[in-house]
């Protein structure tokens, strides 16, 4: 007489990577459930849980916005409408620099307008958009505290001043040819 053996079922193995410095979707939708637990019960957390996400996803894809909206009982029109409201949040991937151009009155009375033109022209994109490469995205802002040092430019989190069409190459060339860190504000 055979006895019959208990048959376990065997967890569905994790999305695979092809690199193992890249966590896989699945992986950042678990990190962004402990964020979204660490917001449970709290007013007002669609904001920064929607932050979190774009720190870990890079922007914020159909499938977060959805996922954030059922993690935390909210209509997807209301997640939908604080990302776009807010010109921080991106739905579209962004380059590895983000390049804001200030155009408040005193940048865009000093030339800002004519850095962003250079700025287009250079990396070959328009505002929204991002090069090729995924290296660059191009954005506006309105104002970035440095009205006296007129037209501002902002790559990533550093605010360059007083930038001049002429020296816009010079600027990209720090961020194409940087590492990680090493990067200091003009």
């Amino acid at each position: 007489m055979k006895r019959k053996q208990a048959v376990q079922s065997i967890p569905k193995e994790p999305e695979t990577r092809t690199d193992s410095c890249e966590p896989t979707e699945e992986e950042l939708l678990r990190s962004l459930d402990a964020v979204i637990d660490g917001y449970s019960n709290t007013e007002g957390a669609l904001i920064p849980v929607l932050q979190s996400a774009q720190n870990l996803f890079g922007y914020l894809p159909e499938t977060v916005l959805r996922h954030i909206s059922t993690r935390l009982k909210l209509p997807y029109s209301q997640v939908t409408g604080v990302v776009t409201f807010y010109s921080f949040f991106s739905t579209v991937p962004r380059g590895e620099h983000v390049v804001r151009v200030c155009l408040g009155t005193a940048c865009y009375v000093r030339g800002g307008k004519e850095v962003l033109a250079t700025l287009r022209k250079q990396l070959g994109i328009n505002v929204g958009e991002t090069t090729e490469d995924r290296k660059f995205s191009l954005a506006v802002g309105r104002c970035f505290g440095a009205c006296s040092l007129a037209p501002a430019v902002m790559v990533d989190e550093t605010v360059h001043q007083r930038v001049r069409p002429a020296k816009v190459k010079d600027l990209l060339a720090m961020y194409r040819e940087a590492k990680p860190g090493l990067r200091e504000a003009s």
